[in-house]
């Protein structure tokens, strides 16, 4: 894993502590210090879970078959930061989403739609209009591969427009999600991330590599 503060690859090593269970389950947290000698910061998480683990006389010391597990220090997402080469404009609000998902999949879910919506007017051209539109034109247009234009249609669906229009006509506003919903837009937008920034950012260097040996043995550079 990589370390939440320094982003260094390190080998998790933590220490767990059981804090007791309620009828949502049982509870521990999980701390270590980053082994990274410029960053030593402590990394601690909060763990759910169905089941623990007991000791011989029938109490529970640790537990298994974890349900979720969250950062608390720092406070951030388990998801994969934003690759650096993604515009700001839709860095902030997926980034915003990704650390309130667990304690809001609604509130996530109206940042993602407004990071979608912005991403498929700045960078697909769609006309503004309603999310539901957009995502029409895209489809329409053609210009996205197969497998990302299946995932941005299934969007509407998932989140069952129909029933609730003000998901598609009011992006940002908080309102009921479907079971999934909000997890499945963030993937989306990683994939849209990947099409647009990262795949672009890679074939670039690539390209000025190579038009650099052409120039080196005096050759013209790719067009």
């Amino acid at each position: 894993m990589k370390c939440p503060h320094c982003i260094v690859e390190i080998n998790p090593n933590f220490s767990r502590t059981y804090l007791g269970n309620d009828l949502t389950g049982h509870w521990a947290s999980s701390h270590m210090n980053c082994p990274n000698p410029n960053c030593r910061k402590l990394i601690i998480t909060l763990i759910n879970a169905e089941e623990g683990s007991r000791d011989r006389h029938g109490n529970f010391y640790d537990v298994e078959e974890i349900n979720s597990e969250i950062f608390v220090n720092p406070l951030t997402s388990s998801r994969p930061p934003v690759p650096t080469v993604v515009d700001k404009l839709f860095a902030e609000d997926y980034n915003e989403a990704c650390l309130i998902l667990t304690f809001s999949p609604k509130a996530s879910a109206a940042l993602s739609r407004r990071c979608l919506q912005n991403i498929l007017r700045e960078k697909a051209n769609v006309k503004k209009g309603d999310l539901a539109n957009e995502i029409q034109e895209v489809i329409n247009n053609g210009h996205l591969p197969t497998h990302l234009i299946q995932s941005i249609d299934a969007i509407r669906n998932i989140g069952n427009f129909a029933a609730h229009p003000n998901k598609s006509k009011s992006t940002g506003e908080i309102v009921d999600v479907e079971y999934g919903e909000a997890e499945w837009l963030l993937d989306v937008i990683e994939s849209l991330f990947d099409f647009y920034f990262v795949q672009p950012e890679i074939l670039k260097v690539k390209r000025d590599a190579l038009n650099q040996k052409l120039e080196e043995m005096g050759k013209p550079p790719m067009k």
